[in-house]
């Protein structure tokens, strides 16, 4: 008999969904040691070999901090400041070269950003997501100070599974978290650990009440009681992941 889905999915927001965790019973410190021997696998063979990096220390630390920053507007500047502060220095271009190899290794994910009043893609403001949120809490340990960050990039993770192509949107001066595209459809999902307040309420449904289209919209967050609004749908993430919509 298998586990509780609730149970099941607060072992997967820890461990991530590499196959080989869920085939035997390990224990939280055993995943976290496979999840790091993967990781350094991926940036020793998969990147800096195939693509002749010499400096792997510095491959590991920029990789480490997108890591950290998963799902926040991508900032080459940003990246190339924090180094410098660290006392190492990196161009550009090398910069950019890092995070398409760690996309070639199926390590990353960028997403652009889609203006919906102007439809318009804007140009370098991208965010980046990891194919798996495993690597994160296993080498960050982020834990549940970061729980909306992990959320949205298992939306994400799914939605590309689902065979949509994925922006993040843009309505005036607010932001839509996740826009997917298929074909001639079109949803707009906005994603939140708990809608704790009517503040956090407001601010998840607002945006999406603001759209004018008759596209499906949806908030997706971890409340045990659902509550649409406006034609919006607001799912648990489990039922979401679980295809209940």
């Amino acid at each position: 008999m298998g586990i509780p889905k609730q149970e099941a999915f607060q072992i997967y927001l820890q461990r991530g969904g590499m196959p080989f965790l869920y085939q035997t019973e390990m224990s939280d410190e055993t995943t976290t040691k496979y999840l790091e021997d993967i990781f350094d696998s991926i940036i020793i063979k998969d990147i800096a070999r195939r693509e002749n990096i010499r400096d792997i220390e510095l491959l590991r630390r920029i990789i480490l901090f997108l890591m950290a920053n998963m799902g926040n507007i991508f900032s080459a500047k940003s990246i190339v400041a924090y180094l410098k502060s660290e006392k190492r220095t990196i161009s550009l271009e090398t910069l950019y070269n890092y995070i398409e190899y760690g996309k070639r290794a199926f390590l990353l994910h960028t997403v652009s950003r889609y203006d919906i009043q102007g439809k318009e893609l804007l140009q370098f403001q991208q965010k980046i997501y990891l194919t798996d949120h495993g690597f994160r809490e296993a080498l960050l340990g982020s834990g549940r100070s970061t729980i909306n960050q992990t959320l949205e990039n298992i939306v994400c993770q799914e939605l590309l599974r689902r065979g949509y192509a994925v922006r993040v949107g843009k309505q005036k001066t607010k932001e839509v978290d996740f826009i997917g595209s298929k074909q001639d459809t079109r949803i707009y999902i906005q994603v939140s650990y708990l809608l704790a307040s009517p503040e956090t309420e407001e601010r998840e449904f607002g945006v999406l009440e603001s759209i004018r289209d008759n596209y499906p919209k949806y908030v997706l967050s971890m409340d045990p009681i659902q509550r649409n609004r406006s034609g919006i749908v607001h799912l648990h993430i489990i039922d979401f992941l679980l295809g209940s919509w």
